[in-house]
Parts: C-alpha cells; sequence; structure tokens
C-alpha cells in the first residue's frame, strides 16, 4: 500500500478563486453561444436569434392575466423588459453550468447546451417557420457546450486539489506514469476572457450585420405616395380646446401607441410585399405593393385604441391613415355567402380576426399605407396594415399585413381568441381627464379641467363632469369632426376651494348609451368605468 499523504484541502482563497473561475467559464461560454446564433441569424432573420425566438415563445405560453400586467407596468418597454429578464436568466443558468462543469464537465455543458435546444425549439414553434429557423440556436447550443467543456478541463488542471475525483494513488510496485499537465491559471484566465471578448463580439456583429441586411430604410424612403382621390380638409382649429396640458388633437408618428407581440420589428422591402387575398372567394388575388398603390386611395381621420388600455390610460391615439379601400377589394374577390370573418396574418405569423359584416357595412375600411402625410413607419407595419374603424386594435389592425383569408368564426380562431378574448372587439365608450395632472397642485379660484373622449364608429354625444361626488355637469364639446374620431371637451371650474378635490369624468355616445360606472379590467371586452383624478388647491 502507498504511504504518500493526502493532500491538503484547498486553502479558503484558492477555493474562492475556483469558483469565481468556474462562474466565468460559464458566463464565457453562454456569451459566445449567443454571439454563434447572432451571427448564424445573419443567414436566417433576426427572429431566429436564440433569445429572441426564446422571448416570442415566452409572449406566446404567458398567461393572460400576467401580459396585461407586463403592459400595464411597464408599457411601451415591456419586449425590453422581457429581453433583459432573459439574459439575466441565462446568466444565471450559464453561472450555474459553469459551476457543475468544474466537478463535472460533462455534465455542465449539457446543461448549457440544453439552452440551444430549448432556442430551437421556440424557433420551430412560431407560425410559418421552417427547419432552417433552428439552425442557430442549435449552432449557439454546440459551440457554447464546446466552450464550456474545454474552459472547464482547462480550469481542472491549473490544480491538483481542484474538486472532483483525484486521480487513483499509484500501487506499490507499479510503474510511474506521466504527470498529469498541468496549465497556468494565467493562461486559462486569457483563454477565457478571450472567449468572453469573441463572443460578445461576434454577437455585435451578428446583430449589425443582420440589421443591415434587413434595413428597409432606403426602400421606405423611396416610396411616392399617391394623393388621395378625395382629399379631405384638415380639421379645422376648434376640434382642440386650446388648454395647456390637454393631448393635441393628432397625435403625432412618434408618439402613438405601440402595443404588440413583434419583440423585433418585421422589415419588408415594398418591392418583394405582396397581399394574397383567399379563402371563401370567388376569385382570389394576389396584389403588389405597385398595384395598391395605383388603387383609388383614401384618406380617413381615426382614432385607433387598445384593447388593453386601462380606463384613462395612453394606448389611444389619432391620426389620418392614407390607403385603399378594403370592402372594395373583398368585393373584387368576390366574397361567397356564409363567410363571417376576415383574418389578417402579419409577416411574423400574427393572426388577427374581423368580423367581416364591420368591414363591409358601410365603414371605410383601408389596406393603409401611410400616417399623417407619411409611409408607415416600421414599427407600424410598413409596408401595410388593416385599419377598420370601430373596432379594438386587435380585431382590425393587423401591421405587416401579406395575407387575407375570407372565412367563418367556425373555422378559424385567431390569436388572441386562443387567449380568450372576446371575438369582435366593439371599441367602447371611454372619457379621460388630461387637465389637470393627477395629484396637481392648482390654484384657487376658476381652474380648467379638459380631456378627450372616444366612442369609435358611434361618436359622443355629451361629457360630464363632478367633482366631490357632487352633481353631474355638462362640459363643453369641441367641435365634432367624425364619429370615427375622439372629441375634446373641457369646463370651467369656478371657485375652486383650497384643499384636496376628487374629480370624476363620464361619457354619452351617440346612440345614447351612458359610460357604465362599474369597473372591469381590459380582459375580455376592453375596460370600463369612470376616470377619475385628485387634485389639491392652494
Amino acid at each position: 500500500m502507498s504511504n504518500e499523504p493526502t493532500p491538503p484541502p484547498p486553502r479558503p482563497g484558492h477555493r474562492l478563486l475556483r469558483t469565481a473561475g468556474a462562474a466565468a467559464t460559464g458566463l464565457a461560454a453562454a456569451t459566445a453561444a449567443l454571439g454563434t446564433g447572432a451571427m448564424a441569424a445573419y443567414a436566417t432573420g433576426a427572429p431566429s436569434t436564440p433569445v429572441i425566438a426564446v422571448g416570442s415563445a415566452a409572449i406566446d405560453l404567458t398567461p393572460t392575466p400576467l401580459k396585461e400586467y407586463a403592459v400595464r407596468t411597464f408599457g411601451a418597454r415591456d419586449k425590453a423588459v422581457l429581453l433583459d429578464g432573459i439574459h439575466l436568466t441565462m446568466a444565471l443558468l450559464a453561472v450555474l453550468a459553469g459551476l457543475l462543469a468544474a466537478r463535472r464537465p460533462l455534465a455542465g455543458a449539457a446543461a448549457l447546451g440544453a439552452f440551444g435546444g430549448l432556442g430551437a425549439w421556440a424557433a420551430l414553434s412560431r407560425p410559418g417557420a421552417h427547419a432552417a429557423d433552428c439552425a442557430p440556436s442549435a449552432a449557439a447550443g454546440v459551440v457554447g457546450a464546446a466552450a464550456l467543456l474545454l474552459l472547464a478541463r482547462s480550469w481542472r488542471r491549473t490544480s491538483p486539489t481542484l474538486p472532483g475525483p483525484q486521480p487513483e494513488p499509484e500501487q506499490e510496485g507499479a510503474l510511474p506514469g506521466p504527470a498529469p499537465a498541468v496549465t497556468s491559471r494565467r493562461t486559462v484566465l486569457a483563454a477565457t476572457a478571450a472567449t468572453f471578448t469573441a463572443g460578445a463580439l461576434a454577437g455585435i456583429g451578428g446583430r449589425i450585420l443582420t440589421d443591415r441586411r434587413l434595413d428597409v430604410t432606403a426602400a421606405r424612403d423611396a416610396v411616392r405616395l399617391p394623393a388621395p382621390a378625395v382629399p379631405p380638409a384638415p380639421p379645422p382649429p376648434s376640434v382642440h380646446p386650446d388648454i395647456p396640458g390637454l393631448s393635441p388633437f393628432t397625435t403625432a408618428n412618434g408618439d402613438f401607441y405601440r402595443v404588440d407581440t413583434a419583440l423585433t420589428l418585421p422589415r419588408i422591402d415594398p418591392r418583394d410585399w405582396a397581399l394574397r387575398i383567399h379563402g371563401l372567394v370567388d376569385r382570389p388575388q394576389l396584389i403588389t405593393f405597385d398595384q395598391l398603390l395605383r388603387e383609388p386611395l383614401e384618406e380617413l381621420d381615426h382614432t385607433l385604441s387598445c384593447v388593453s388600455n386601462e380606463v384613462g390610460g395612453p394606448y389611444v391615439g389619432t391620426t389620418r391613415w392614407l390607403g385603399a379601400s378594403l370592402p372594395t377589394l373583398l368585393r373584387r374577390a368576390g366574397v361567397r355567402s356564409g363567410a363571417d370573418q376576415l383574418v389578417g396574418r402579419s409577416q411574423d405569423g400574427m393572426t388577427i380576426g374581423t368580423p367581416l359584416e364591420s368591414v363591409l357595412d358601410g365603414r371605410r375600411a383601408l389596406l393603409a399605407v401611410a400616417m399623417n402625410g407619411e409611409a408607415l413607419p416600421p414599427a407600424h407595419g410598413f409596408p401595410c396594415r388593416s385599419v377598420v374603424p370601430g373596432l379594438y386594435g386587435y380585431t382590425s389592425a393587423t401591421k405587416w399585413l401579406v395575407d387575407l383569408e375570407v372565412t367563418t368564426f367556425a373555422a378559424f380562431d385567431p390569436y388572441w381568441v386562443q387567449r380568450g378574448w372576446d371575438r369582435t372587439g366593439t371599441v367602447r365608450t371611454a372619457s379621460r381627464i388630461d387637465v389637470p395632472a393627477p395629484f396637481a397642485k392648482v390654484r384657487a379660484g376658476n381652474v380648467d379641467i379638459a380631456g378627450t373622449a372616444w366612442a369609435t364608429h358611434r361618436g359622443i354625444a355629451a361629457v360630464e363632469v363632478r367633482i366631490d361626488q357632487g352633481p353631474w355637469r355638462q362640459a363643453e364639446l369641441a367641435f365634432d369632426a367624425s364619429p370615427d374620431l375622439w372629441r375634446q371637451w373641457s369646463y370651467r371650474w369656478a371657485d375652486a376651494p383650497p384643499g384636496a378635490h376628487r374629480i370624476e369624468v363620464r361619457a354619452t355616445d351617440a346612440t345614447g348609451a351612458v359610460q357604465p360606472e362599474r369597473r372591469a379590467t381590459p380582459f375580455p371586452a376592453g375596460a370600463t368605468g369612470w376616470h377619475s383624478t385628485v387634485v389639491t388647491v392652494t
């Protein structure tokens, strides 16, 4: 039996160094994996990037209440928060994989490679996915696992007292074998840093190359918008009370709300775009962008709102849309008897279902190509989207539209209906106080109260204001430009006394229906309730 002494346990400083080194190998390998995925996505498109693929799948699988919480809490930043969360989660998993690999290299590498498998599954789960879409995640998994395996084994060779199985003591009389190779810590640290740096540069480079490849700025700038067949007059100044702080009547493109599920904006060159109209029609159509621009284009002033908007919320805006008549194109295709749903599909696979009767009942539904005098911004559907007055966006506004199918409600449930939302999406009557701002301090005396109200495609007939549960008072309505537009209002609060006060508002639509008091959440058919605000008069 060998009389060699047992190796002494590692000192605390060495143990801490090895732990930090193991965590660093995990982070470096994960960075290399993500960089590889980003570079590979140059060939297959940004949506196939591992993090984007996993994030998109997470959106689809997230329960509706949690989605509503994210929109309510983070607003337009909800997607950035999701991506940050995925990166943070992967960093934690990478650290754990690195620590595992310090003892069991193969197990740690397999754990990191599993993320690549998750990304591949997520990419293939997207509507319209192709086999090649899983390639970036598969490549990321292989590179990440290999990098972690190599780095972990290098770290294990830096000291004979690393955790894990130790060499068996030599048997008495046995021939001495070669001593195990030892790698300097400096060399392994350099390799870990180099792996991390290469992965980070590959990730940045892949993103830049992909963005350049898919950049449609020049193509969008080259679009020459025809004049509308009958140019409408601009809204008169009387649509907007001259009260500081009141929302503009027309919403600038840069301020228009965006609520959708796209983690990366679809980028479509209009020269490659075509719209397919098919399903329950006699004459299927395939329309190019140039053909669409040659249609008699119409301009429509319209207030669009999101079903996720809370009472008094910001997800509503008014713009002037330019586009071709959707009813005209559908009648040209020949809608068959029995059809009752129009399903729009976007380039990223989103499906939006619109009641067909709401398109063909005389309202001015459009296939829009421009908003506020310029080609659609990429965030709002360039090169083409649908607009149907009277409905929330989730049943009417398909961005990045590439396909229209005439079908039935019985035959197909679109994306949001599958998740429990109402299939009609009729806009509820809503009103909002813009001035004074919540918890504002105002001077005693005459105080201006103002805001907006909308009941799209029905119109607003009256707005009332009350203070501290007192009697309802009629607000002064601005000019009514169209039932498809919001209507702004104002009220002069005379002799406002000092103290804290609660202001409430309610609207009546043009059918005579008063906005209900009872509060309801946006799910499943839109929020209801009176908006209120608290101010302090000094």
